[in-house]
């Protein structure tokens, strides 16, 4: 088992790869002091300073955020590199809503089911190496300049660090060591969504305009789950998984009768959206206002889920037979 991140103690010095926002950039370690300036045997917190840009954006950070500066720390930060790229492309044309006709049966998961290309962008990394596991991929890794960072769309929806790591080892899990979330989840989105939607109500007055806001919002994050499932919160390691989960949701089996992806989804899938929505939100015609409130009304989700993290993300991954491997890589 890879050692925690708070057992991970970084030199002044140092170099370093450091998490903004939801990219990985190399940066040299200034400094350190306990995150509890009363209590010396706290957790750590560096002073960084990424490579190429201003001292004024150097910063004190977690150590859940700092990863060694190792090959395949890099791969990581490359591979982070190019989702964002993928999603910065136009987005494809959603399918038809599941109640019209589409000639491939009338199915209920409002899911991409039949592109051969459900999340192709994610993933390019995940099939067996081609090459030496020790060759340098400095082409893909390219430090993004202070001048690039501020062209890109301004959409910024903090995911709280502790979900940023349970993200890189859910990345490392699936496409490192080959193992899958177990499905259908214990914790499903739709059910996680509809938890949170009936503990917030409570706080907001029915009727209100805050209300009516969050109502919209979950039901939005449920559509956008269906629609992007498939598209680009797979890893290419799971599409056979899906794949399967497809077949058995058309065939109408017991056990899946009125279900939807997001009854079969967890939370794993659930936060890789939330690292996505960023750049899905750039890319509508919203007007800033509405940006913020949405952007309030997610960041207030993302930390109730990271609160119960616990609960939610507890079940381990499941190693995938050799014939899944296989299928999976096209052998």
């Amino acid at each position: 088992m890879a050692p925690t991140h708070q057992q991970m103690v970084y030199q002044k010095d140092e170099k370093v790869l450091c998490f903004h926002h939801e990219l990985l950039y190399e940066a040299k370690v200034l400094d350190s002091k306990p995150s509890d300036p009363n209590d010396k045997k706290s957790p750590l917190h560096y002073r960084v300073h990424y490579k190429g840009w201003k001292n004024t954006w150097d910063d004190w950070v977690p150590p859940e955020r700092l990863r060694r500066f190792t090959e395949e720390n890099i791969e990581l930060a490359s591979q982070l590199k190019r989702e964002m790229e993928a999603l910065r492309r136009p987005t494809p044309k959603l399918p038809p809503h599941p109640n019209k006709k589409s000639g491939k049966g009338s199915g209920s998961t409002g899911g991409d089911y039949n592109s051969a290309r459900a999340s192709e962008e994610r993933h390019s990394s995940v099939q067996a190496p081609s090459g030496p596991r020790g060759q340098k991929r400095g082409r893909d890794f390219e430090i993004e300049k202070e001048e690039a960072f501020h062209t890109r769309p301004s959409v910024r929806i903090p995911v709280p660090d502790h979900l940023k790591a349970l993200l890189v080892d859910d990345w490392e899990n699936v496409t490192k060591n080959l193992q899958l979330v177990p499905l259908p989840s214990k914790t499903p989105v739709n059910d996680i969504l509809q938890t949170y939607l009936e503990e917030e109500k409570t706080k907001r007055t029915e009727g209100s305009a805050e209300y009516e806001l969050l109502e919209e919002v979950i039901q939005g994050l449920r559509e956008y789950f269906e629609k992007c499932l498939g598209r680009i919160l797979l890893y290419r390691f799971e599409r056979e998984q899906f794949f399967e989960i497809r077949a058995q949701l058309d065939n109408r089996r017991k056990e899946f009768m009125g279900k939807t992806i997001g009854d079969i989804y967890g939370t794993e899938h659930l936060c890789r959206l939330f690292v996505s929505l960023p750049e899905l939100i750039a890319q509508t015609n919203m007007d800033p206002q509405s940006v913020n409130k949405l952007r309030d009304e997610i960041t207030k989700l993302t930390s109730w889920v990271a609160k119960r993290s616990n609960k939610y993300l507890s079940t381990p991954y499941e190693n995938a037979s050799q014939e899944y491997i296989e299928k999976a890589r096209g052998v």
